[in-house]
């Protein structure tokens, strides 16, 4: 008959002791031997199960990092490939052939990938073309010059028409030709007439031109593209004519809009037979601009303001009706526009009781609007230096000494420079 030892060393292991070995030492020896060995066959499983969570771990990281190694393997393979080059299609041909311009200026007659859609190939395409064999290999997105990305105004000028003075007729002109057709276009409708094309702001430098065209953008809530003409004489053959198809394509998805061309003279020269090479490239670009102001296709709700020093030297082709049909004149400033001109500049400075503004306009005979400006601030620079609270009336009368000296004296060395 077998019993079941009740030591507590033995306790709680399942083995079965004959009653006449309890007290046997040997049988003590095997039963505490056997008590490690499970003690110790725990521990190593245990260890078992730690092991084989640090191994699913290890496998797991090694199909990690083997998933990264392809990935930095493929993009080192990619930039290890030769570059495309880009083109534009100046014709698509017959039997899968296209006339391509390149980047560096010759034209070529290429092939193209079978996995381009022939209704993405449109002259005036850009095309990215193999290296080696010159074949398009895809079809670019249309975007427009990088000069171009910077012409809308995103932040309003902080100038309104409050703050120009002596150009009331020009701003009620500027504003029924440009922002009336933007604003009330049922009033043109009514009257059954179409509204002005273009608007051209002339007369000599510092008079308020840009001025206005800033209240303009200030004033309507309009997208605003502002470009100088002098941007759009690029050195290859084409470039300006395209920046002037881009200039108008963009005004055209922003519409409502409105484009100002700043010194419209450096563009719009009148054209001559004897013409360098340089001469014909800004030609091609000026007949881009009258045939995108009165071509075929009608502007919609883009209105044209330009502005310039130099009316005298435009080409005749830019002065017709259908192109600008509003010319606004902005001369220099009579005495009551030179008084309300100052008033305007000098409304935040601290002036004294005893200034006249019409005395001030009658010593400035012939100052323009920024010469006007001028004064103002180099008056307020002379009480700045005598350290006064205000300025007085001796500090403008040495500010309209020193400014108008000046324009006089350049004028003078100017005019002697070629006798």
């Amino acid at each position: 008959m077998t019993g079941i030892i009740e030591d507590d060393s033995v306790k709680g292991l399942s083995v079965d002791i004959p009653p006449e070995l309890r007290n046997d030492d040997f049988s003590r020896y095997l039963i505490d031997r056997m008590h490690q060995l499970e003690e110790r066959n725990h521990i190593l499983r245990e260890q078992n199960h730690k092991i084989e969570s640090e191994k699913r771990y290890a496998e797991s990281q090694k199909i990690k990092f083997e998933r990264d190694l392809r990935t930095l393997t493929n993009e080192l393979e990619r930039l290890k490939t030769s570059p495309l080059i880009v083109g534009t299609i100046v014709e698509v041909l017959e039997n899968g052939k296209l006339i391509v311009r390149s980047s560096t200026g010759p034209q070529f007659v290429v092939g193209m990938s079978k996995f381009i859609k022939g209704s993405d190939l449109e002259p005036g395409a850009q095309v990215a073309m193999n290296q080696q064999t010159l074949a398009i290999v895809g079809v670019l997105p249309t975007s427009i010059s990088a000069l171009l990305k910077g012409v809308e105004v995103i932040e309003s000028p902080d100038v309104d028409y409050v703050h120009i003075g002596g150009l009331d007729d020009q701003i009620r002109e500027l504003r029924e030709a440009v922002e009336l057709p933007l604003t009330k276009p049922e009033a043109f409708t009514r009257i059954g007439i179409d509204p002005p094309n273009g608007v051209l702001l002339y007369g000599p430098p510092g008079t308020g031109k840009t001025m206005l065209a800033k209240a303009v953008a200030n004033h309507t809530n309009t997208t605003f593209l502002r470009i100088v003409g002098s941007e759009l004489v690029q050195k290859y053959i084409g470039e300006g004519a395209r920046m002037v198809r881009e200039l108008f394509k963009l005004a055209q998805d922003k519409t409502p809009s409105i484009i100002f061309i700043d010194e419209l003279d450096s563009i719009g020269a009148k054209r001559y037979d004897g013409a360098t090479a340089g001469d014909r490239e800004v030609q091609r670009t000026l007949m881009q601009l009258l045939a995108e102001m009165d071509g075929f296709n009608s502007r919609g709700e883009v209105r044209l303001l330009a502005a310039t020093n130099r009316l005298d030297i435009l080409d005749n082709a830019l002065l017709r009706p259908g192109r600008f049909d509003r010319f606004i004149e902005v001369p220099i400033p009579n005495q009551e526009a030179r008084a309300n001109i100052l008033g305007i500049h000098t409304r935040n400075m601290a002036l004294s009781k005893t200034i006249d503004f019409n005395y001030l306009a009658k010593i400035t005979e012939g100052a323009n609007g920024s010469e006007l400006k001028a004064i103002a601030t180099e008056a307020g620079m002379f009480a700045i230096r005598k350290d006064k609270d205000q300025v007085e009336v001796e500090d403008m009368e040495c500010a309209i000494s020193k400014v108008l000296f000046t324009k006089n004296s350049s004028n003078t060395v100017s005019e002697g420079m070629f006798v």
